[in-house]
């Protein structure tokens, strides 16, 4: 069990084995937990020993470790297994089409993803991605999307949630409050959203209603009718809207605050967050000097986040 001595973040490390430094680090500041990067990931011995090495050091086997492995584009795990096929897309075209074979189809490909996924020692996938797709927008969620239909969206993410759970490996819904308005990649730039909140609440923000996943990630977005000021992550009047309106009681971590959508300081990235309400702070870079300004500025579990974890233990124990 994650316990009270540990941080309310999560970040990278650099390669595909614990450096004594980053064995330092961990002792030393407890994250809640790691995610892993194509860059960590070699061979299956390679990354189930590594994923070993970081649980020894916590002495538990349900430690948090988290992978981005949507399938199409974004796939960390192309050195074992060609899933560029199986986007959110074309799964979300297929359950349009026929919704037996899409039943089929999806029930084999999360056992095979959950099963190499436990394998590696992985036990949290950043699934599913609940923002509507549009057509003229950042191609940045384009296929990541199921659908542009704010029902199927939902449907899917519901789906894909309970399959996953039921293979024992816990989800991430994002990004929340939703993504798809998005005219700019938030890895390089804050998208700015101009639609007024009654809008946002009927199309994006409803994808993201009544999910049971423990973890939602935001996204790092300026919704200029509602915060003009501060982008979702950072925003206490966003954060209280995903609480209030979007109805999400779990945890929000934050998108990755090495991201250059943000422009702040890195300590005050962190501040900013955990004032706004978030939960976790994410850092993926593997900077191990940045990684100690997350820690520093990451406060230590707080009884909601020790209590949604255990929660969450349970899905993956």
């Amino acid at each position: 069990m994650t316990n009270k001595s540990h941080r309310s973040f999560i970040c990278g490390i650099k390669g595909k084995y614990l450096t004594k430094n980053e064995i330092s680090f961990l002792k030393k500041y407890k994250p809640w937990g790691i995610i892993l990067f194509s860059r960590n990931i070699n061979s299956i011995n390679q990354t189930k020993e590594l994923t070993n090495s970081i649980k020894k050091i916590f002495k538990n086997k349900n430690y948090p470790i988290m992978i981005d492995e949507e399938g199409g584009r974004v796939s960390r795990l192309r050195k074992f297994i060609d899933n560029s096929i199986f986007s959110a897309e074309y799964f979300g075209n297929l359950f349009k089409k026929d919704k037996k074979k899409f039943n089929i189809y999806y029930n084999v490909y999360v056992k095979q993803i959950t099963y190499l996924l436990k394998l590696l020692g992985i036990n949290i996938n950043t699934v599913p991605v609940l923002d509507l797709k549009r057509k003229n927008f950042h191609k940045i969620v384009d296929d990541r999307s199921f659908s542009s239909n704010k029902k199927i969206v939902s449907t899917m993410g519901d789906i894909c949630i309970n399959h996953f759970h039921k293979n024992n490996v816990a989800t991430v819904i994002k990004h929340i409050p939703g993504h798809g308005l998005a005219k700019v990649d938030s890895h390089k730039n804050l998208p700015k959203i101009n639609k007024n909140e009654d809008y946002l609440v009927k199309n994006d923000f409803y994808t993201f209603k009544n999910k049971k996943a423990l973890i939602a990630m935001t996204g790092h977005l300026l919704f200029q009718k509602i915060d003009p000021q501060n982008n979702a992550t950072h925003s206490k009047k966003i954060i209280s809207l995903i609480r209030n309106k979007i109805k999400f009681k779990n945890l929000i971590l934050t998108d990755d605050l090495s991201m250059k959508a943000l422009k702040d300081k890195l300590d005050v990235r962190v501040k900013k967050s955990f004032l706004a309400g978030c939960n976790l702070a994410l850092h993926c870079n593997g900077n191990l000097s940045e990684m100690v300004t997350v820690a520093q500025n990451s406060p230590k579990l707080d009884k909601f986040v020790t209590k949604k974890t255990s929660q969450l233990i349970k899905i993956i124990g």
